[in-house]
């Protein structure tokens, strides 16, 4: 393996399990966070003791306090932040890049205004090599060196296979696949359907309630794909089916016991509070509302999730009004 050097834009939990795979396949690593005291206190304790308490960091896991410093040791970069802050992390590295230069990120989610992250990327800093890292990884699994298996999603096959080598290991295998917009649609369409299925647990309801909705959310995920034009074989893949039931099935998914507790009758903000990291599902509810509404697709859990969140609908009679919907064939 050729060992390279790589900028990671942003030390949250995720971040940091990247950094960690790439530096213990002997790249190195300068890691980079926004807030100057965060890097120091993972300087000081060789570790991100905030979100990945008690896993030390490899001799080659870097942490650097400017942004403009871990790019100029670098070869290669890796955006690892929430999707909310993309665009702007996109404008401060645009100076930056080289004209052909690859671009990777590991940021699931939609932009601000629902546009899809390699939108963005190609209106800031103009057409170039990309690739999305994505799929069913909690980062905690990741960062104990968990098998788990990912997407790599990109628009440049030489460039995609250059990103997979530097981190295919014994534990974290990565898959290619050149539909990026199909993996980015699936990485934001289930925090949608996650926070469903956290809602109707909070409320009471069990197994067979939390299945339905995990399967008729994948509906959603392919009306709204086909329309856009996504892959059927990535929506049913690692980046769409696979992410879905990760964050639907365990209390790990930020998304999922935000649900939960909404459910439970917590409002948005204590819940928010109380979890104490970035919802994603929050952001993207609306912004899978309003490519919904654009496009003219059904998605009635969508729907509903976003009547919770933004017109303040109780709970219990959104997940009333989704059970007692009219029935149709299992194809609509």
């Amino acid at each position: 393996m050729t060992h390279r050097s790589f900028a990671v834009i942003g030390a949250g939990s995720w971040g940091t399990a990247l950094s960690l795979v790439l530096a213990r396949n002997g790249h190195t690593v300068h890691l980079w966070a926004k807030e100057a005291d965060h890097i120091t206190m993972m300087e000081q304790e060789r570790q991100n003791k905030r979100y990945l308490p008690d896993v030390p960091f490899p001799d080659t896991l870097r942490l650097s306090p400017s942004l403009e410093n871990a790019l100029a040791h670098s070869t290669d970069i890796l955006i690892a932040v929430p999707s909310h802050a993309f665009s702007e992390i996109i404008d401060k590295l645009a100076p930056h890049l080289q004209k052909n230069q690859g671009l990777c990120w590991a940021t699931k989610g939609l932009d601000h205004s629902a546009r899809f992250l390699h939108e963005v990327v190609i209106e800031k800093t103009g057409p170039r090599p990309m690739a999305l890292i994505t799929g069913p990884s909690f980062a905690k699994e990741v960062a104990d060196a968990l098998p788990t298996a990912v997407t790599l999603a990109h628009n440049d096959l030489a460039y995609g296979t250059h990103i997979q080598r530097a981190f295919q290991s014994p534990y974290f295998r990565v898959y290619l696949n050149d539909d990026l917009l199909g993996a980015e649609l699936g990485g934001a369409i289930k925090n949608v359907i996650a926070l469903a299925v956290g809602i109707a647990e909070g409320l009471g309801f069990r197994t067979n309630t939390k299945a339905a909705l995990m399967t008729r959310g994948l509906a959603e995920m392919m009306r709204l794909g086909q329309v856009l034009g996504a892959k059927k074989e990535t929506l049913t893949g690692l980046s769409g089916l696979g992410d879905l039931i990760l964050t639907c099935s365990d209390t790990q998914s930020r998304n999922l016991r935000f649900g939960i507790m909404l459910g439970q009758g917590l409002s948005r903000e204590a819940a928010c509070q109380k979890i104490g990291q970035v919802i994603e599902s929050i952001h993207t509810t609306k912004l899978v509302f309003e490519l919904a509404q654009k496009h003219q697709v059904r998605m009635p859990i969508s729907e509903q999730v976003y009547a919770i969140l933004y017109q303040h609908l109780p709970c219990k009679k959104v997940i009333q009004t989704l059970i007692e919907s009219e029935a149709k064939t299992e194809e609509s």
